[in-house]
């Protein structure tokens, strides 16, 4: 009996243990199946790279192939560009339709010494597809796949991919294309129709003077209300943008050390344009009807619609422009603010409506320029301890007149050389 027990025991271990291993193994050739799966999807999915990879080295060569022929039908006018006009675009085919056309219409008398291009961000396919149904132009596409890592909570990475763009951009026109000099437009703007003309002048002023950092089309207050001559151009050492020219040997400099992000307010900082300056015009050479974009339509009712675009064909050519260089800027900027008539205290606007001739106002600090700026309704904002537009901390503009109106910062006229009146 004892014997008998012992071997019943022992057939139900073995039966136990029969059945664990059935289940083990089932559960085994389950994991199996599973990993099965897993990689047919892993070489799925590895199939699917191969496929995109070869999809984007064909549409890097089709771009290069567009660039190349582009750039031959330039080589083949035989005459040295003035400068490259690269069109920023990225996702709003009915911005850079309108921006394209605007180019055109001035551009193509010009055509050899200002070839066109349009460099797109990422793979809009109407923006790609409008953009190459211009044969004047020649189509540029960055595609970067790298992720971006803002380096604040909240910040929007469109900021970040602009500013991969546009150093993508400028290092392809200047190292790639050899260009000497690039207009940076962006797919929201119209242009004027002297705007080439402006621009050729503002090339040998550039070449001539190592102390101006670039030349813009654009005047932060220049509203209607607060602009009168189209002929006057004036020395600012804030970075107006919005239409701005630069050279190759600049270039050189910025490249390097491009920032990740807001790149135009990085151009802004002391540090970066180290006391040299830029050119601006009193009446805007580029007009910005771009109301929907990164910036969410910022500040765009108040100082960009009503922006008035020179409508007046200036003869750049024959202008004595000498004014510009920079030791005969400060005399002539310092001759205007010292024969302005000073005013000071309450009612300001008024009373400087009320006087003939240009005035002169006096503030003491950001806050009290802000509340000045805001009476009049110009610009307020400040970068780096230097308000929009301001030279040697003096911002000019006219008010519904032809006089001007100068606010002068608390060390302006010692800046200046201009003995306290």
């Amino acid at each position: 009996m004892r014997i008998f027990a012992t071997q019943s025991e022992y057939a139900e271990r073995l039966a136990a243990a029969v059945e664990s291993e059935n289940r083990c193994t089932s559960e085994m050739r389950l994991l199996i199946d599973q990993i099965s799966m897993q990689q047919g999807k892993i070489v799925a999915l590895e199939d699917e790279r191969k496929r995109q990879d070869e999809e984007c080295r064909q549409l890097r060569a089709l771009v290069q192939d567009l660039e190349k022929k582009g750039v031959k039908r330039l080589i083949d006018n035989l005459q040295v560009p003035i400068a490259a006009v690269v069109v920023m675009a990225c996702s709003r085919p009915d911005y850079l339709e309108r921006t394209i056309e605007s180019i055109l219409k001035y551009q193509s008398s010009v055509a050899p010494k200002f070839p066109l291009f349009v460099s797109q961000d990422g793979a809009n396919e109407m923006v790609r597809s409008k953009a190459l149904s211009y044969n004047q132009l020649t189509y540029m596409q960055h595609l970067d796949f790298e992720p971006i890592h803002t380096e604040r909570p909240g910040e929007l990475i469109a900021y970040y991919k602009i500013a991969r763009h546009y150093k993508w951009a400028l290092d392809a026109l200047f190292y790639k294309h050899n260009f000497t000099r690039v207009i940076i437009l962006e797919d929201d703007m119209e242009i004027a129709p002297d705007f080439f003309d402006y621009f050729e002048v503002a090339a040998s002023l550039l070449d001539r003077d190592k102390t101006i950092m670039a030349v813009s089309s654009w005047n932060d207050n220049g509203q209607k209300q607060f602009v009168y001559d189209s002929k006057i151009l004036y020395r600012s050492d804030f970075f107006p943008g919005l239409g701005w020219m630069l050279t190759k040997s600049t270039w050189d400099h910025l490249s390097p050390k491009w920032p990740k992000a807001y790149w135009d307010d990085w151009l802004r900082l002391k540090e970066n344009h180290q006391g040299r300056q830029f050119i601006r015009p009193e009446v805007c050479r580029t007009y910005n009807f771009g109301e929907h974009g990164s910036s969410m339509g910022q500040f765009f009712k108040q100082y960009l619609e009503p922006i008035k675009l020179n409508d007046v064909q200036v003869d750049w050519k024959s202008m004595d422009l000498s004014y510009l260089m920079e030791d005969n800027y400060i005399r002539h900027f310092a001759n205007m603010v010292s024969n302005a008539k000073p005013v000071h205290g309450a009612d300001i606007v008024l009373k400087a409506y009320n006087i003939d001739g240009d005035v002169r106002i006096t503030y003491n600090d950001q806050a009290h320029f802000e509340m000045i700026a805001r009476q009049f309704g110009i610009f307020e904002e400040w970068k780096d301890g230097i308000p929009r537009t301001a030279y040697k901390g003096v911002v000019v503009f006219r008010y519904q007149t032809t006089r001007r109106v100068f606010l002068v910062g608390p060390d302006s006229l010692k800046q200046l050389g201009i003995q306290h009146t």
